[in-house]
């Protein structure tokens, strides 16, 4: 999937197009709202994420540009988290805003939520809008090149499970690495922020307690990421 970014600030924008092409996005960015308009075309982005403030004019501007051939999602950037600048971007037809400074990872997960809502379901990594045949852990179902995992509820029917960056990141460390005890210090070494800065120990036992709670039946006793008393953790090759 393709996603428009126009941002001024150089630094931000290398950083948010090298995390969105790390996430599976093709990116055209931008640095001006003039790139930005001879960058548009119709039937060619699956989202834009626009900053607000711009040399040459604003994300308003380019917003109401792109609505007026295609409604495609729209994010907007902004330093200035006022109501009268919220409203007038959500009227102006934005789907979704996130404040300066913010983490990588939540401009992620926006991005996905985005999606979902306005139904394309075309993930990085997908061809035709068909998902891969995913990876199986009891109940869970990991969609990799849709970012996305699933839960089947008693009904048979598949709920969307919302992970974090980090957290999906860390399942598909299991994942990979099924069968294998993996060490707190071999986590620590594949695990970073998102951002940037590494994850310290205690941090990691927050995200590892996050994750049980979201995937496993009982956290308090978990069944897909067991722990390994002195060596570590595993996801055992049988629950896959």
């Amino acid at each position: 999937m393709r996603v428009l970014l126009v941002e001024d600030d150089e630094a931000i924008r290398l950083g948010l197009t090298y995390s969105l092409e790390k996430e599976g996005y093709e990116v055209a960015a931008a640095e001006n709202a003039e790139e930005a308009k001879s960058a548009w075309k119709p039937e060619t982005y699956g989202i834009c994420v626009l900053d607000i403030n711009l040399p040459d004019g604003s994300g308003y501007d380019i917003c109401r540009y792109i609505k007026q051939s295609e409604d495609v999602p729209v994010i907007f950037l902004t330093a200035v988290d006022a109501e009268v600048n919220v409203v007038m971007g959500l009227e102006i037809g934005a789907d979704d805003y996130i404040c300066k400074p913010f983490r990588v990872g939540e401009l992620m997960a926006r991005i996905k939520s985005v999606l979902r809502r306005a139904g394309r379901t075309q993930y990085p990594g997908t061809e035709n809008g068909k998902s891969e045949c995913p990876e199986v852990i009891g109940d869970i179902r990991i969609y990799t090149n849709e970012a996305r995992v699933t839960r089947i509820d008693a009904e048979g029917l598949e709920e969307t499970i919302e992970l974090t960056a980090l957290e999906y990141r860390l399942l598909l460390t299991f994942v990979n690495n099924r069968g294998i005890v993996l060490s707190r210090k071999q986590l620590l070494s594949d695990m970073w922020d998102i951002s940037g800065d590494f994850v310290n120990d205690n941090t990691l036992t927050v995200y590892i307690k996050r994750l049980r709670d979201k995937i496993e039946k009982d956290p308090a006793d978990p069944a897909i990421i067991r722990t390994v008393r002195g060596l570590g953790y595993i996801l055992d090759k049988q629950r896959m």
